[in-house]
């Protein structure tokens, strides 16, 4: 029988420390940025004085007990990576670990990217797109897109299809959560945010090194349906946005706008309109943003019925707003 294929480095750049904990339920303190800490989970730790041993370095995606009997237990190693920890975890080999994150995480080389709809870029195998944000080896499986929230929420299954939007059937941080793929300007898969359900907090959750900041939601689709854009300010804003016949729309996934966004819609669009929540922090993002943007493009602020969202807004109310001379 042909032996699966493993591709031992792709598995541990894809999944962090903090992804194994999560999936097994186990929570640490944050000692600082780079250092969790708490009791050692693993099964051989059998000191009864060693007590908030185990540490794990999320920068070097590492960890380490110092007790006497998991070090005797692993022949005198004090710790390793991740695909030791799963490898001492479930009493199997490296390879079997390393099988077993690949499952729970689909941790297997990342589908082609989508074509850049601007130009042609060049990346170097060191290149970082979007300036910091690393492209995933890896992408979600067990993806439910038919799930009652995304119906809640005005998602047509086909929508969901198309986004990649979906709940969550697998193991690791984002499991039981509606997972959002987000894609850099070039097509690039660089994160998954993580919608709860229910009233679990964070509401939502980002991996901990992505930084949105570096990001427009939707760029790399919005930009090839012409030089106007309507830029709101969450996920479904722009999803409802989307399924109202303007596909050109993306998020800022926030009120604030950074200077790299800012340089992302200069870059793609000759005419914006601004179409932020209709609460006190959205209209004033909504004019400070303008201000910043009326004089590089083309720039159209509209306001929504106070206290409410786009996502909660019907097709023609949209389109009215959005399109001069709609009615």
């Amino acid at each position: 029988m042909k032996r699966a294929w493993v591709d031992y480095r792709a598995v541990k750049a894809a999944v962090s420390m903090e992804m194994a904990l999560a999936s097994y339920g186990i929570q640490l303190h944050r000692l600082d940025r780079d250092y969790l800490r708490g009791r050692c989970p693993l099964p051989m730790h059998s000191s009864r004085s060693s007590r908030q041993s185990f540490i794990v370095n999320t920068g070097r995606n590492a960890w380490a007990c110092h007790s006497d009997s998991c070090v005797a237990a692993r022949g005198g190693r004090i710790g390793g990576n991740v695909l030791d920890f799963v490898s001492a975890m479930e009493n199997c080999s490296v390879r079997e670990a390393a099988l077993k994150l690949q499952d729970w995480f689909a941790a297997a080389p990342p589908p082609a990217p989508l074509p850049s709809v601007s130009r042609p870029v060049e990346h170097s195998p060191d290149a970082t797109p979007s300036g910091g944000n690393q492209p995933l080896s890896f992408a979600l499986s067990h993806i439910d897109c038919s799930h009652p929230y995304l119906a809640g929420r005005g998602v047509d299954p086909e929508t969901a299809r198309q986004f990649g939007i979906g709940y969550n059937r697998g193991k690791g941080s984002m499991a039981g959560r509606v997972v959002i793929p987000i894609h850099d300007e070039n097509g690039f898969l660089v994160a998954y945010a993580g919608r709860s359900v229910d009233q679990t907090d964070p509401k939502y959750r980002f991996p901990p090194r992505f930084r949105k900041s570096l990001v427009l939601f939707n760029l790399h689709r919005a930009a090839a349906h012409g030089e106007s854009v309507v830029v709101v300010e969450g996920f479904f804003d722009c999803i409802r946005v989307h399924q109202a016949g303007l596909p050109g729309v993306v998020a800022l996934m926030g009120c604030a706008l950074s200077f790299r966004q800012e340089e992302l819609i200069c870059e793609h669009f000759r005419e914006v309109v601004l179409l932020l929540d209709g609460d006190t922090p959205g209209r004033a993002a909504a004019a400070a943003i303008a201000q910043r943007l009326v004089s590089k493009v083309s720039t159209r602020l509209v306001e929504i019925p106070p206290g409410s969202q786009p996502d909660q807004l019907g097709v023609d109310q949209i389109r009215c707003l959005c399109i001069p001379g709609y009615f």
